[in-house]
Parts: structure tokens; C-alpha cells; sequence
């Protein structure tokens, strides 16, 4: 057990701090050569308790670096000389080594309220962190932010930082956080932009809540008092068979519609005021509209990536591109940061290699060998959500492979009205694979996968066929589809 020890809280109160613990030294790094070992635990670093990996990393960053060691039962001081500047080379155990600031807001259309019981315990820890939005991407709404975190986030410059928005108007932003701290924790919004963090903004979109009337008028507002948001990600809500709210519905086909229109036309206005879109409507939204995707020159830098903004333009770029030969796809699936992500943050790929996995039935799985029978000529098949499908098939056709295929994987595990390749799981992907013949090469996409594991706690090993987990983006689809020596 880790030692325990009392610093600083958010507020200035004490709070209950573990002390960071080693878990891998890079080969030949200055860690190595000070000595450093897996298990030793950091008590302080020139005799600072670091409260989370941020910390670590400022604390290390100088030449010399003053650690105070546990080793077992032995307490000793460690001078590691480096390059200022240079890492440590020491991978810790967590990212957050005081308390998480977790999420105390009530949303309707949370999806890990739509969790169903007896899954594993680290996917409802619902977080409202702003240092989880800066290393791993998450989205915070401010309700939790206080005048020190602002001073930290700025004097450390945690940029950037993911903000939910969802309605600027008070009460409705208040009651759609069921927090009446909703109706003002955009302060810190505003604060954030005046001292020069870059943030990117989302509004998930709830239809008779936000939608239509209130999602002009916040977007009128995001103009009016944000016009310096980095981006603003406009994505549906997702319902699970397991969701209990009332108001919570799936868009009509003439909702999304509006919402696309209404984007679009917003779209303009920020260009004709601002020289930028600056509002991006998620390619779920052209797939349940049935519209056509907005050509690639449209999304700029492709920023929001990681929201589903742009995801099938650039799966179709890299497809195209032969001289993109390296996996380029999300870092990171929908649970990441809680579920094998890296300590240092920037969202881990969800397995070391297409041959390994996680066997299931601990906290702390360990990985083991998958093989990989089928040959490379073989027919392929692949794996992917209902709405991955009409993506992915012009991709497949382009190929010329007349011996690929595509195979939609309901997602009946949350009711079949979740169409996204991310939250697949592995009770549906075994039942669609069950019916499938055997000798085929099958093909999953990783972004399904923490370190091998669907959502539902079943791992690739489980899967009735063997599978190819590829990375989730158009290189490595490409190049899976070229392979056949």
C-alpha cells in the first residue's frame, strides 16, 4: 500500500494525497542511471509533494532533480543529473495523485448514467477535472473550477483545456446541468480566454431541450461573448436502452436535418465575422440527416478530431494517401483516461500491437498472445459500427478487392440505438462473428479497445474468431486491405 500523505486541496483545505509510485524507467534515461527502480515511491521532489502529474513534470524538468525515495522499508535521497528540459524517463502509476475532482452535475443525457450495473468500476467515475481535460481530452463544465485552479491553469499555462457549453443562456444551462451552479460557472469560460488558454467548446445536443430555438441562441452567444474559443464541437446525445430520463429522445430525421442547417449557417457567420467556421456539426449528424460529409478543405485543421468532427474525411484522406504509412487515428476511446491511458496524459493507443491483449478477471490484467490464424490472402470482413458502415464502404469499393466486405455490428448490448464504432462491445461483435465462416480475416478497430478490453469486460481472446485489431484511421485500413503476403 502506498503511503498516504496530507497537502493542499482545490480550496486551501487538506486533502489525502498518495505518493506517486514508479512503474517502468525507460532504458538508458537518467532515471536508470541515478538508480531509479519500479516500486520505488517518490515522497517529494525538491521537497515538494506533487499533487499530480503536472506537477511531476515541471518539478522534473530541471538538470537536477532532488527525489526523496521509498524503497520497501528504506527512505533515501536520489540527485538525478540531466538536461534542463530533459525527461526523467520515469513512468508513475496515475495521473492524479490527490483526489479527483468528480463531476457532481446531473445531466440527463450522461452516458455513464446509461451504464448498465456490473461493469467494471472504473467506467462511472464521472469527472469534472480541468488537469484530465488538459492531459487526456475530457470535457469539463467549470462547475467545480475555483480561483486557484484558474491561477494554476494560468501560471502553468494548461492549454488546452475542452469546456462543455451546451446552452449559454443561465437557466437553461443550469437546468440542463441540473447544477444552479450551470447558470454561472462560464465565468471562468470568459477568464480562461481573457488570459490567452486555448479552449475548445462542445454542445451536446438534446432534442426539445437545446435544440432548434436555444441552440441558435447559443451559438449567437458563443459570438457574442466567446468569439475567442478555439472551436465548438455540436454533437447528439447518445441513448441507451438503460436510460431512465423522459425527456431524453433520439433526433428525427428532420431534427438532424435542422441541426445541419442551422450549423451551416453559422458556419457562415463566424467565417464572414471572424475569418473561421469555428462551429462544426459531428459526422454523426450528416450520416443521421443523410447528408453528404462538407468537403475536407472545410474543417481547417481537423482540431476536433477526437469529437467525431471530420472523422470520415480524414479515414478517407489516409486512405487515399500512400505516402501516409503510420497509424494516425484517435488516441482514445470514449473511457480511455480511466482504463489504460497513460499517466502523462495525450490518451494511450489502446493495445501494444495487433498480437496482444488483455485477459479479463482483475483490476490489473495481463496480457497475453493472441493468434492470428487466418492467411493474409484470405476474404476480409470488417468490423464496424452501423454508422461506420456507409463510411467505410465507398473505402472498400475504391480498393478493388473484390473478396472484402463490411459487416455492421448492432449495438444491441445499449438498446440499438448507439451506432458509433467507439462504444461497440464484445457481446455483439461475438454474436454477429458467430454466424460468420471461419478462415476469414477479420478486422476490428481499435478504438472499441482499452488495452484489449470492450466495454463490457470481454477481450479479443473471448471473440468465437480471431481478429485483427487495426488502428482506427485510413492508413492502416489501407494497408490491412493491401496486405496479403
Amino acid at each position: 500500500m502506498q503511503p498516504v500523505r496530507v497537502g493542499p486541496g482545490a480550496n486551501g483545505y487538506p486533502v489525502r494525497m498518495s505518493t506517486p509510485q514508479v512503474v517502468a524507467i525507460e532504458p538508458d534515461s537518467p532515471a536508470a542511471r541515478a538508480g531509479l527502480q519500479p516500486g520505488d515511491e517518490i515522497l517529494a521532489i525538491a521537497g515538494e509533494v506533487p499533487r499530480d502529474v503536472i506537477r511531476w513534470q515541471i518539478l522534473t524538468d530541471d538538470a537536477e532533480v532532488e527525489l526523496a525515495v521509498q524503497r520497501d522499508d528504506r527512505r533515501f535521497d536520489i540527485v538525478v543529473s540531466k538536461h534542463a528540459g530533459e525527461p526523467l524517463g520515469a513512468e508513475v502509476h496515475a495521473a492524479l495523485f490527490d483526489k479527483v475532482q468528480t463531476c457532481d452535475n446531473h445531466c440527463e443525457f450522461c452516458f455513464i448514467h446509461q451504464l448498465p450495473k456490473g461493469m467494471r468500476r472504473s467506467l462511472y467515475l464521472k469527472d469534472d477535472d480541468y488537469r484530465l481535460s488538459f492531459l487526456y481530452g475530457n470535457f469539463t463544465t467549470l462547475t467545480r473550477f475555483t480561483e486557484l485552479d484558474l491561477e494554476r491553469v494560468i501560471t502553468e499555462r494548461l492549454s488546452p483545456i475542452n469546456v462543455s457549453i451546451h446552452a449559454t443562456d443561465p437557466d437553461i444551462r443550469a437546468d440542463i446541468l441540473k447544477n444552479r451552479r450551470g447558470a454561472v460557472s462560464l465565468r471562468w469560460l470568459r477568464a480562461l480566454l481573457d488570459h490567452g488558454i486555448e479552449v475548445h467548446g462542445q454542445i451536446v445536443v438534446c432534442p426539445g431541450v437545446n435544440d432548434a430555438d436555444v441552440l441558435d441562441d447559443t451559438l449567437a452567444g458563443v459570438l457574442e461573448r466567446f468569439p475567442e474559443l478555439a472551436s465548438v464541437a455540436v454533437v447528439p446525445l447518445g441513448i441507451s436502452k438503460f436510460s431512465t430520463q423522459e425527456r431524453m429522445r433520439e433526433h428525427t430525421l428532420a431534427e438532424a436535418q435542422r441541426v445541419v442547417d442551422l450549423i451551416e449557417q453559422w458556419q457562415q457567420i463566424f467565417l464572414d465575422c471572424l475569418g473561421r467556421r469555428m462551429v462544426y456539426a459531428a459526422d454523426e449528424y450528416y450520416l443521421m440527416a443523410q447528408r453528404p460529409f462538407p468537403a475536407a478543405e472545410t474543417y481547417g485543421g481537423f482540431e476536433m478530431h477526437e469529437d467525431g468532427i471530420g472523422m470520415a474525411r480524414t479515414l478517407e484522406l489516409e486512405f487515399h494517401d500512400d505516402s501516409i504509412t503510420e497509424p494516425t487515428g484517435p488516441r482514445a476511446g470514449f473511457f480511455a483516461w480511466v482504463d489504460g491511458a497513460p499517466a502523462d496524459g495525450y490518451r494511450a493507443p489502446r493495445q501494444g500491437s495487433p498480437a496482444e491483449v488483455v485477459s479479463v478477471g482483475d483490476e490489473n490484467p495481463a496480457l497475453t498472445p493472441v493468434s492470428l490464424s487466418p492467411r493474409r490472402n484470405a476474404p476480409v470482413a470488417i468490423l464496424t459500427g452501423t454508422l461506420g458502415a456507409p463510411v467505410i464502404a465507398p473505402l472498400v469499393e475504391a480498393s478493388g478487392r473484390d473478396d472484402a466486405r463490411i459487416i455492421p455490428v448492432p449495438n444491441d448490448y445499449f438498446g440499438g440505438n448507439i451506432g458509433v464504432t467507439g462504444l461497440m462491445v464484445g457481446e455483439d461483435v461475438a454474436r454477429v462473428l458467430e454466424g460468420e465462416p471461419e478462415g476469414h480475416r477479420y478486422l476490428l478497430p481499435d478504438v472499441c479497445l482499452s488495452r484489449g478490453v470492450f466495454l463490457d469486460g470481454m477481450s479479443v481472446s473471448d471473440l468465437p474468431r480471431p481478429v485483427e485489431v487495426i488502428s482506427t484511421d485510413g492508413a492502416a485500413l489501407r494497408l490491412a486491405l493491401e496486405s496479403t503476403a
